[in-house]
């Protein structure tokens, strides 16, 4: 398995909940400059390519300008209780770097099991979905929450789409609308773990740690899609049933 910001950023989180020494330096600047450093651990070392760190880099911009709008004064979704010097507004800078873990890892996991698909939906189309589907982030605030429609729309898309990828030298398969839902599941199941760690806040934590709900799911199975065809755009699709003879029952596990 590769070695993951996303597990990094996790333990960094857990450790300094519970033991934080450092007085000199706040705990979320702490956080950031850690994860700096764990990123350029991993492009010196070759773990990750150039053109993984763009991704990383489009991701930190698309998760900034959604961060200042969400912990905005008048909308509040969520806060960051302590705090801070390295950030912008009422987000500190660690934050852009818990989105694009999942884009990193992402990137790095397409390459390393070599990523294929079958039945991949016209590029266009998921394009104007994705962006549809971050303006719904925004405009849910001031009129109807369409995540539901958008839902719909990608399941009518993908719903015959596979996913192949390389386990040691076979090719193996699955729906990669199942695959995006596991991997929305883990996010949530970390998402427990930050907010219990105080890395940031729901309004019904204010007084005491509980559960998020499965209701986030939703939100983030739809940023599991953004973030799938943002990383698509930069590295491709290697669509095999477009190959000549294709034959998706040869693949093992499919």
């Amino acid at each position: 398995m590769p070695v993951s910001l996303a597990v990094f950023l996790l333990l960094v989180m857990l450790i300094t909940r519970y033991w934080y020494p450092i007085e000199s330096l706040h705990r979320y600047d702490f956080i950031f400059v850690a994860a700096v450093l764990f990123q350029l651990v991993l492009l010196l070392f070759k773990l990750e390519t150039l053109k993984e760190a763009v991704i990383i880099l489009l991701f930190h911009i698309v998760a900034t300008v959604m961060e200042l709008f969400k912990t905005s004064d008048a909308i509040q979704s969520w806060q960051y209780p302590e705090a801070f010097i390295f950030g912008i507004g009422n987000v500190p800078l660690f934050t852009g770097f818990m989105y694009s873990a999942v884009g990193s890892y992402l990137a790095r996991v397409s390459r390393i099991f070599d990523f294929r698909y079958s039945y991949y939906p016209n590029v266009g189309l998921t394009v104007i979905l994705v962006i549809a589907v971050y303006a719904n982030f925004f405009t849910h605030h001031y009129i109807w929450d369409l995540r539901w429609v958008l839902l719909l729309v990608t399941a009518f898309l993908f719903y015959k789409t596979r996913i192949h990828f390389k386990v040691i030298k076979t090719h193996r398969s699955m729906p990669l609308l199942l695959g995006w839902f596991l991997v929305a599941l883990f996010i949530w199941f970390a998402e427990n773990i930050a907010t219990f760690a105080n890395i940031w806040i729901y309004p019904n934590q204010t007084n005491g740690w509980q559960m998020v709900s499965l209701s986030k799911l939703t939100s983030w199975y739809l940023l599991m899609l953004l973030s799938f065809v943002m990383v698509t755009l930069v590295q491709g699709v290697k669509d095999l049933s477009r190959l000549k003879g294709f034959n998706h029952c040869q693949d093992h596990g499919a």
